[in-house]
């Protein structure tokens, strides 16, 4: 049975091409009304799993349920409730660009007379409007891309399923795509989409899924996937000197692993320090130094980007 906290559930889901198994026992949990992540090598499995979800291919084991219908049982269902957007264009160079989304919004039965103001308040969200006689083919591959979006959105889907929405785009028309996700998200949507551009994810994301070679590696909230994956945290102090006796009354504080000596200048000594405790024994921390009058000049945590989480993520690529 799906699970009715998440809008996309898959338990145990295999796909098979002969030998190859392409999603091994993948179990996919997308909170409703979330930005989702799905992030992974080249390879992985993302565009499979997409794929599966949106009813394109058949899987060969397990279950996948898409708001609350089943992928393999309910297929006219499933594809009511989502807004598909495949890593390729998908738009007919031959159309002027108020064609394109009169097709398929009559595609989706929507009645004619109800068309025109729909299409109109698409070509608004997604800053197109002023383009809407132009022939799609005249379109830059940003505004393509942002055309694409506005048919996903033609008959009001819960889910969006974005495979590369932003891949091949120049910083601008990222940026542009980032922002339109996140005003759709604010309108009630659940967007799930797969990107190797890790900053684009990091910008937006609610929350992440990490997958290798098939195999969910790691998922949750940004803040959660950072905590497992990389569990020490790394505090960099500053001090114009008792060094040996910061060290002393850091020792002191639970949670404290290691302090190791950073590069000095002639005036100020840096130290590293490895926590694994919470925030409340961070400020122990900067309380234990005060407390002891001993001279800090900065005191920062090191925030791990999400390349690095990546990095550690991903087998063979870290130790």
């Amino acid at each position: 049975m799906a699970s009715e906290e998440y809008i996309i559930h898959t338990h145990g889901l295999v796909k098979r091409y002969g030998k190859l198994t392409a999603i091994n026992n993948l179990s996919l949990r997308v909170p409703q009304g979330s930005i989702y992540g799905f992030i992974g090598p080249n390879g992985a499995g993302k565009t499979t799993t997409m794929r599966i979800l949106t009813t394109l291919i058949s899987l060969t084991a397990g279950e996948a349920y898409v708001a609350g219908y089943s992928v393999l049982k309910h297929q006219r269902e499933v594809r009511r409730a989502i807004g598909y957007m495949p890593d390729f264009f998908g738009v007919y160079d031959d159309m002027k660009v108020w064609e394109y989304l009169d097709f398929f919004a009559a595609c989706y039965d929507i009645p004619e007379r109800e068309r025109q103001p729909l299409i109109n308040d698409l070509l608004a969200l997604v800053d197109l409007a002023h383009r809407r006689e132009d022939m799609v083919e005249k379109l830059s591959r940003g505004m393509k891309q942002r055309l694409s979006l506005a048919r996903t959105l033609a008959h009001d889907p819960e889910v969006l399923i974005l495979d590369e929405p932003a891949s091949g785009l120049d910083p601008r028309a990222r940026i542009e795509i980032r922002e339109l996700l996140v005003e759709m998200a604010q309108m009630g949507k659940t967007i799930f989409f797969s990107s190797h551009i890790l900053a684009d994810v990091a910008e937006i994301c609610t929350h992440l899924g990490i997958i290798e070679s098939g195999e969910m590696v790691a998922q949750g909230t940004v803040s959660e996937i950072r905590q497992q994956l990389m569990p020490m945290r790394e505090i960099t102090i500053t001090l114009l000197d008792r060094v040996d006796d910061a060290k002393e009354a850091l020792m002191t504080i639970t949670g404290v692993t290691d302090i190791v000596d950073l590069p000095n200048s002639e005036k100020r000594r840096r130290i590293k320090v490895s926590f694994s405790g919470d925030d409340a024994g961070v400020s122990e921390m900067l309380q234990a130094l005060s407390s002891r009058a001993i001279p800090v000049v900065n005191f920062a945590e090191q925030t791990h980007d999400l390349e690095t989480v990546f990095m550690r993520a991903t087998k063979g690529i870290v130790s």
